[in-house]
């Protein structure tokens, strides 16, 4: 009996933005998918109009599992997590250790695989993840913002720096062609002919 799916599969219990009132919950299994949606989206952007020659669909597979470790770890707030050196440092030991806790719940001969999956930072696509996962924490401020919720300003506009401090050409485009429709109403979407 291997436990790997099982613990994926509980994403869905990890709340994120656990030191933040928020009107809208979020957890793991929910923020997993919307950036695997946009690092999907970036890559291909990126093909398409940049020259590029990644995989958007391994772009979608590592974004979907690049916060599985939480699953043992929990979610760290921020704030914590990257307070100093030394706690990012040790927070990185335990998330390696958390990593390697999952694959040894999977038969031997898939760990290699859930292996490159799990430590996909040394993949091409993998800025575009971390792109999407900041995308990802910026939108949700945006909802936060629309619902009324003034807890996530300073995130917001933090997250926003962060994205304009990433040097990728599909993001830009993301941000000119996309973005704004996250803080439109479903009637302002639907009245607008795109």
């Amino acid at each position: 009996m291997f436990h790997f799916f099982a613990f994926i599969d509980r994403m869905r219990f990890i709340r994120r933005w656990g030191l933040m009132r928020s009107t809208i919950p979020e957890n793991l299994t929910e923020h997993a998918q919307q950036t695997a949606i946009l690092a999907h989206a970036l890559v291909l952007i990126e093909n398409r109009r940049f020259g590029a020659n990644l995989n958007p669909d391994r772009a979608a597979v590592l974004a979907l599992y690049h916060d599985a470790a939480e699953t043992i770890t929990g979610d760290l707030p921020t704030p914590v997590k990257y307070y100093s050196r030394e706690i990012l440092g040790g927070y990185r030991e335990v998330e390696d250790y958390a990593k390697d806790s999952l694959l040894a719940k999977l038969p031997a001969d898939l760990q290699e695989d859930y292996s490159d999956i799990l430590n996909g930072e040394r993949e091409p696509e993998w800025i575009f993840v971390k792109a999407a996962d900041t995308l990802s924490a910026y939108i949700k401020c945006v909802a936060e913002r629309q619902a009324g919720n003034r807890e996530f300003l300073s995130a917001e506009r933090t997250l926003w720096q962060k994205l304009q401090d990433m040097p990728l050409q599909s993001l830009r485009a993301f941000e000119e062609e996309f973005l704004e429709s996250f803080g439109k109403t479903l009637d302002e979407m639907t009245e607008d002919k795109q």
